[in-house]
């Protein structure tokens, strides 16, 4: 069996920009993140997971690629820059593959340019509507690094970011390649936070899981970009599973059957018993459904006693770029991580007692060991689900 490895890492999301400044944040005993704003919804302040600091435009990229979308996937590119160059000088452009999960590649610019059509009845100067092709950003990427090799999006809501890592091991298992550059990476624009909102998905305060008062989602923004190799590195992928249900457009199967069967897939695919794994990432969105599927999930799978914890209050749900902050999260749960210091569960702390009692974990928990797999759930609209299994070497 080729065995797959997360050899180099980069993040940007609420919690922070780098992967330093995120960590700390992660594992603070107070809670940080999520901020409240009205800057897309103006007069309706929410909890949005909105980046902490101003990320530079792109402006040496073409125009059609110059979307802040893409400037947020750059910033996580810096911090894994170095490895992937190496990489690529190691193996040359045509074995390097880019592997995205992206759902909003230039929605806000969009959104911008139909505002100055309805105002003055022409396009702002420049303006290129392929700013909101969803393969713009691995466009983009491999202009960037100078890369030839394959290059593609995967746009399955907000599963895109875990099913990118799954793609990306399947091209290195298969040896088409012999480095991926995998992720997924969303900004907040209005159209989404509009588009949850008609759901009535989106809770105005900072977002409560598995709580009997959750109201609904904060939205997010961020990106997590990983080196994939066959070469150890610092996180081993050791399984994933993927799985497409079809129950419903927008509400997941509330037997849990496509949840249960991704997880399943990657501890079997992984050769992982269940009592190796030491934490779990919730989906966690705090909707009354999501989190009434994935608790019994859970419980079906690994029992209630494992640790676990969503960790969407901190980032917000950054959709497409989900599954990969959280597997950037799990990185950081397993790497120099001695004690086992654990993401906590940011919640009000009233159980639902029609849910499975979940060990959600307080904040300052530690294992009191080093950790040595992690359970990272991302579940999808359209039931298109998706599981990591990532763990130390």
């Amino acid at each position: 069996m080729t065995h797959v490895y997360l050899q180099s890492m980069g993040v940007v999301s609420a919690l922070g920009l780098g992967a330093a400044a995120m960590r700390d944040n992660l594992f603070a005993t107070r809670v940080g993140g999520v901020v409240e704003t009205d800057r897309y919804t103006p007069g309706r302040p929410l909890h949005l997971g909105v980046l902490p600091a101003h990320v530079p435009p792109l402006a040496g990229a073409p125009a059609r690629q110059r979307s802040r979308n893409n400037a947020v996937l750059s910033a996580a590119l810096a911090e894994v820059r170095p490895a992937v160059d190496a990489a690529i000088a190691r193996f040359g452009p045509a074995r390097v593959a880019i592997v995205l999960g992206v759902s909003t590649a230039g929605v806000e610019e969009g959104e911008r340019a139909s505002r100055l059509w309805q105002q003055d009845g022409r396009w702002p100067d420049g303006f290129d509507y392929a700013l909101q092709e969803m393969g713009n950003a691995a466009e983009w990427l491999s202009r960037e690094l100078g890369v030839c090799g394959p290059a593609h999006v995967i746009s399955t809501a907000c599963s895109s970011g875990a099913k990118a890592l799954a793609s990306g091991a399947r091209l290195l298992r298969a040896g088409l390649v012999d480095a991926v550059v995998a992720g997924g990476v969303d900004a907040l624009c209005e159209f989404t936070i509009a588009g949850f909102s008609a759901l009535e998905s989106v809770s105005a305060a900072r977002c409560n899981p598995m709580s009997a008062n959750r109201s609904g989602i904060n939205i997010g923004e961020g990106a997590a970009l990983f080196l994939m190799g066959r070469d150890p590195g610092p996180v081993h992928l050791a399984g994933w599973g993927e799985g497409s249900d079809a129950h419903h457009m927008s509400a997941p199967d509330p037997s849990g059957r496509g949840a249960v069967h991704v997880m399943q897939q990657a501890l079997a695919r992984a050769r992982v018993d269940t009592a190796a794994v030491d934490y779990v990432n919730l989906h966690g969105t705090a909707t009354p459904l999501n989190d009434a599927m994935e608790s019994g999930a859970v419980a079906q799978v690994l029992g209630t006693a494992v640790a676990a914890s969503s960790t969407k209050p901190l980032t917000g749900h950054a959709l497409a770029a989900a599954g990969a902050i959280e597997a950037a999260i799990g990185w950081m749960t397993l790497v120099d991580n001695p004690t086992g210091r654990l993401p906590p569960h940011w919640w009000d702390g009233a159980r639902d007692l029609a849910l499975p009692p979940l060990h959600l974990v307080a904040p300052g928990e530690t294992l009191g060991r080093a950790p040595r797999h992690v359970l990272s759930n991302s579940f999808a609209f359209g039931g298109s689900n998706a599981a990591l299994l990532l763990g130390a070497t």
